[in-house]
């Protein structure tokens, strides 16, 4: 006993763990000294009664261990597997071994406590697995170090795996590796796998009763994981997988949870991680700041060019420093550069290799397209291999879709053209560094080695000899600014793909130059009046840019460009003349005109293009008209046109089913906000809309007209239109092109007191009543002395649910004449009733088996001076936002319309449309809460006739957008999603 309570004073004082073995004995019989354990301990309290203190400190300690979690060994008859699980609990308890992280782990605790809120999920019980991905270097072995000795003893038993990539070439790599798994998890070196085959079910059996933390590190093959952690279910509930890798492939779609992107250091980690390991302290010297700081910008915030550098630099004098860095801008750090470069050995092949190399030297910072077009050029299947050096961290694409690449990246790849020809520049592949172009070009010593080229100078800083280029026979890409070349131009490769030449020397492309092979001719800044005096054929042309050519007049015959897919002819001050050939190019995507301030009118051919996405047309100062025509360009996405002369939207327009977005006439902005502004003018009859929409020739088919109000649907403008209207259907291609917001503000944003205006919800309470109602011809209005009106309108045929439930409304509205309106409740079975506070109400239509939509009472709550009359009201919208449709009618369409008539209305409403019913009123016309009744067109129930007093309360219930839906008309009613139960009752007031 006095041992015991040694252990329990130790385990108090010092921390220590006790794991208590209960061998044949209850824990509770310990902990209140009953049964066996409690006689026992009475004996030997009898026989030793001398030191009373002592026997309460044992009682003390039986109580405390009988409290600890440990083995209870019950049945003795397998004592060998007890003992054995004893052992492997002690054993996984006993390991405190943690994995060294780093002497300075700078900026790794933020990332490792977001990587731990991503496992920490409610999902705590399922099997997570979490992909950490980025650029090698860039720490992700470091920060799952940090995380595996932080959590992993919150786990039964873990493991971390490192060098996945480098062990699995191994001899027996594979199966070392599931060996070292068992091992972690099991504490046992005796299980000895034959092939990778066994040792997956041998894993997959085993595993599946733990609950593990594994790290698989730096994975680069599917196989890996599928010997390593075939699946979720290999794991026990709650375990958690971590995977680094540089290729994202690996860890896409549902082979993980979640993605973790490392990103490079900011300015002060950096900064921080570099002095230590150069300065031996958190910031540098005061003599080496500023060096420090042009270091820190070459490392581009990767934490191993940053340690490296740093130890490499410290106890190094300031001049030292300055030649390091000189020496970086040409042959980067040799320890950096083999770390990186195992990304590239990885590459699947040569294309993919060569595509990086390409993008290394020729193509950051370029449109990810025009690169695609240029790569597939040269047979580089570059869609796919972007792709591929996106995943493996190789290239960036930002969101303005241009390829970027991490600084070292790009030293990496231009070390590696470099050093397989060190000293002998004509043999290199690709030119880039102005010294050693200049060098080739000079002497003329360029070969057949040199695919690619570039060099860029000042303007007219050099001038040249083509003969330089000779030899160059499998030159692919030539990329050059102000720089003049001399002599006969046959002497350009014939195999060139891309030829980028700012400021391009000559009047027109000489005829000589075999362009047969051209993908992308860019001539910026050019002196080009003409551009071809002779035209080749020339299928292999997609992008065309001469932007900036300050003396060109007319375009080319676009005749033998029949695969061309960009034109950019933007800044092109004398550009007057555009070639009707231009409908030739039947394969166009993009035409750029912007600023061609010289530019009178397109040729009607330009409306051919059915391929066409993007029209620029923005600073074409006397560019005055739009065709109507503009409506067979059926794949127009974008059209920028503001800052012309164009004073009209072409009506046909507003009938694109792509457009996206618009800059035009005053219009600027996505079409969902801009076509509802267009809608708006409409409406309203007071704007003068000959100024803001050019009229067709016939009626559109977007304005749907009230036969019985006109008889012409040969009308001279859109303003004749509005005088004679009573409806209109709006037909929109997207719901892009109808959002409920947009087409409110559109109604509500007018500076004009005669538009209608969206009436907006009042905090004023209500006090008095006077009721208009509008059902198929007839108005009656009744009033109070009161300022609180309510309006009720009826859209639909009748029937004698909707007549009674009119009757109940309207007994509702003068008994409660002082108090509020109450509108009836559950007691009625033909309708549903949704309620929204404001003018507008939106809902699902329910599906109501064997029974058809028959009407819609739309119950309008308002407080309005006295001065407004029943005419306040000015439109009902009913936007199917399913349809895509807009519906507008008049007030007096409202009064007048026959049954067959409304009928046709209401069937535009279908089960499961999202529909919005809004009233529009004069600006001054406050709306507070506004009722739609859906009524059905089964008989009502005897219930109904023996009706005599309303309900006072009405059932509500919550959803979507503000809509309240009232009960199930009868059992077979569906309410859509978002219109579920969780209903309540409660006053319209």
């Amino acid at each position: 006993m006095q041992e015991l309570v040694k252990i329990i004073e130790c385990r108090r004082t010092m921390g220590h763990m006790v794991l208590p073995v209960f061998y044949g004995v209850d824990p509770s019989e310990v902990r209140h000294q009953t049964g066996d354990v409690g006689n026992v301990f009475r004996k030997l309290l009898n026989n030793y009664d001398e030191n009373e203190y002592e026997a309460i400190e044992w009682k003390n300690a039986l109580v405390e261990v009988g409290g600890i979690a440990g083995f209870v060994v019950l049945n003795h008859r397998n004592e060998s597997e007890d003992i054995k699980d004893i052992v492997e609990k002690v054993t996984h308890l006993l390991d405190k071994t943690d994995l060294f992280v780093a002497d300075n782990p700078v900026g790794v605790e933020s990332r490792v406590l977001d990587i731990i809120q991503l496992l920490d999920t409610p999902l705590s019980n399922d099997v997570l697995i979490l992909g950490m991905w980025g650029m090698g270097g860039i720490g992700k072995t470091t920060i799952a170090k940090a995380i595996y000795n932080k959590v992993g003893r919150d786990f039964e038993a873990r493991s971390f795996l490192a060098n996945i990539r480098e062990v699995w070439e191994q001899e027996a790599g594979q199966m070392y590796l599931q060996e070292h798994l068992i091992y972690d998890i099991f504490k046992e070196t005796t299980t000895k796998i034959q092939n990778i085959e066994s040792g997956k079910s041998i894993l997959k059996e085993r595993l599946c009763h733990k609950r593990v933390l594994l790290v698989l590190d730096d994975v680069n093959k599917l196989d890996q994981l599928k010997a390593l952690c075939g699946s979720r279910t290999w794991f026990g509930s709650g375990s958690r997988i971590i995977i680094t890798t540089r290729d994202k492939h690996i860890i896409r779609g549902n082979r993980v949870n979640q993605v973790y992107n490392i990103k490079e250091m900011d300015e002060r980690e950096s900064i921080e991680l570099f002095s230590w390991h150069a300065f031996k302290q958190a910031s540098p010297t005061k003599d080496f700041a500023e060096s420090s700081r042009n270091i820190v910008k070459y490392s581009g915030g990767l934490p191993l060019a940053l340690e490296v550098l740093g130890s490499y630099l410290f106890d190094r004098e300031v001049f030292e420093w300055k030649c390091v860095l000189e020496k970086l801008k040409r042959i980067p750090n040799d320890e950096v550069h083999k770390k990186l470069k195992i990304s590239y050995d990885g590459l699947n092949d040569d294309t993919e290799k060569e595509i990086f190399l390409d993008i290394a030297c020729f193509f950051i910072g370029m449109d990810r397209n025009d690169v695609i077009h240029i790569l597939n050029g040269c047979g580089f299947f570059a869609e796919i291999g972007i792709s591929i050096l996106v995943e493996r961290s190789l290239v960036t694409v930002d969101d303005k879709n241009k390829l970027g690449m991490h600084d070292l990246l790009r030293d990496m790849g231009r070390e590696i053209i470099r050093e397989k020809s060190p000293k002998e520049l004509e043999k290199r592949c690709r030119l880039w560094f102005n010294e050693d172009v200049l060098d080739v070009l000079s002497e003329q010593t360029g070969t057949q080695a040199v695919e690619g080229v570039v060099l860029k100078l000042t303007p007219n800083a050099k001038c040249f000899s083509t003969k330089a280029f000779e030899n160059m026979k499998k030159l692919r890409l030539l990329q050059l600014a102000g720089v003049q070349l001399d002599g006969d131009f046959k002497y350009l490769s014939r195999n060139l793909r891309w030829l980028c030449w700012n400021g391009f020397p000559l009047t027109c492309i000489p005829t000589k130059f075999d362009q047969g092979k051209l993908v992308s001719i860019e001539l910026e800044n050019s002196n080009i009046k003409l551009v071809w005096k002779e035209m080749q054929m020339m299928e292999n042309l997609k992008i065309l840019n001469l932007s900036h050519s300050r003396y060109l007049t007319k375009t080319p015959d676009f005749s033998n460009l029949p695969n061309l897919e960009k034109l950019v002819l933007k800044d092109c001050p004398r550009l007057s003349e555009i070639s009707h050939t231009i409908g030739h190019l039947h394969k166009i995507l993009m035409i750029n005109l912007k600023d061609c301030i010289s530019l009178r009118n397109l040729p009607r051919t330009i409306y051919t293009l059915k391929s066409l996405k993007t029209l620029i047309l923005s600073g074409c100062l006397i560019v005055d008209e739009l065709e109507e025509d503009l409506e067979q360009m059926e794949s127009l996405t974008i059209l920028l046109a503001d800052n012309t002369a164009i004073t009209k939207v072409p009506f046909s327009l507003l009938r694109s089913k792509t457009i996206g977005y618009i800059s035009l006439c005053g219009y600027n902005g996505y079409s969902r906000e801009v076509f509802p502004s267009i809608i708006r003018s409409w409406i309203s009859p007071t704007n003068n809309l000959s100024s803001l929409v050019q009229t067709p020739a016939g009626m559109s088919s977007l304005v749907s007209l009230d036969a019985s109000k006109s008889s012409s649907h040969s009308l001279s403008s859109i303003s004749d239109v509005l005088t004679k209207v009573q409806s209109l259907l709006v037909e929109c291609g997207s719901e892009l092109q109808l959002s409920r917001d947009a087409i409110l503000d559109a109604l509500s944003a007018t500076n004009s007191k005669e538009l209608e205006s969206i009436a907006t919800t009042s905090q004023e309470s209500a006090v008095k009543t006077s009721t208009l109602i509008e059902c198929c011809g007839q108005v009656h209005i009744s009033a109070t002395k009161k300022s609180q009106k309510s309006l009720l309108i009826q859209m639909g045929t009748n029937c004698k649910a909707a007549d009674i439930l009119k009757e109940s409304i309207l007994q509702n509205m003068n008994v409660n004449a002082g108090g509020g309106c109450l509108l009836p409740g559950d007691s009625y079975p033909d309708w549903l009733t949704f309620n929204s506070e404001g003018s507008s109400v939106t809902f699902i239509v329910p599906q109501v088996k064997g029974r058809n939509l028959k009407t819609m009472l739309c119950l309008v709550k308002s407080s309005s001076p006295d001065n407004i009359t029943c005419d306040g009201l000015k439109n009902v919208l009913v936007i199917n936002h399913t349809k895509t449709t807009i519906q507008l009618y008049k007030r007096e369409a409202l009064a007048s319309f026959e049954n067959e008539e409304w009928q046709r209305v209401v069937s535009n409403m279908e089960p499961d449309d999202k529909v919005e019913i809004v009233a529009v009123f004069w600006s001054s016309f406050i709306v507070m809460k506004t009722t739609v009744y859906l009524i059905y067109d089964e008989p009502i129930s005897e219930i109904l006739k023996q009706f005599h007093a309303p309900d006072k309360n009405v059932l509500v219930g919550s959803g979507d957008e503000n809509v309240c839906a009232a009960k199930r008309i009868s059992p077979h009613v569906e309410p859509a999603e978002g219109f579920k139960q969780n209903q309540k009752r409660r006053k319209f007031d």
